[in-house]
């Protein structure tokens, strides 16, 4: 089986091209998916395609729906979801893909520094691992999908 990850969460690092190695180098039998990284390209897809607006609520909900269109249907087909939380931004969409795939039932693996602790208490109660760091979550994994540890 090839196991189908979604890693939704903060764009401003390289945590997701550092998971997808630390699995390729693993051999893990794992295909990746993500939202667009491209912070200019998500924010301003809808007016970009769907023509400017007056209002900035008009512009987000523009760029909200279209992003929908590809995070709604990779979240509702993935086996795992990982969510990750950076330390710099407050990462609403993240807690939104957190949110979403628990109510779908999806299994979660959360990454947050420890400083995120207590604002993330109820993501946290809902994920099914915690983890401190991208090799952590490479460990799990393994674990999942080769049945080794």
């Amino acid at each position: 089986m090839k196991w189908k990850i979604y890693l939704a969460g903060e764009i401003h690092s390289f945590w997701r091209e550092e998971l997808k190695e630390a699995a390729t180098e693993a051999e893990l039998p794992v295909e990746f998916f993500a939202p667009v990284t491209d912070h200019d390209a998500s924010d301003h897809c809808g007016t970009r395609i769907l023509g400017e607006e007056d209002k900035p609520f008009w512009r987000d909900h523009k760029g909200a729906k279209l992003n929908a269109i590809r995070t709604r249907p990779l979240l509702e087909n993935a086996d795992i979801v990982v969510v990750r939380f950076g330390d710099k931004y407050k990462q609403w969409n993240a807690a939104f893909d957190a949110g979403y795939a628990a109510a779908l039932g999806k299994p979660l693996i959360v990454i947050h520094p420890d400083e995120h602790t207590h604002a993330l208490k109820e993501i946290d109660a809902a994920a099914l691992a915690v983890a401190e760091n991208g090799q952590q979550v490479a460990e799990i994994l393994r674990y999942v999908t080769s049945n080794t540890s």
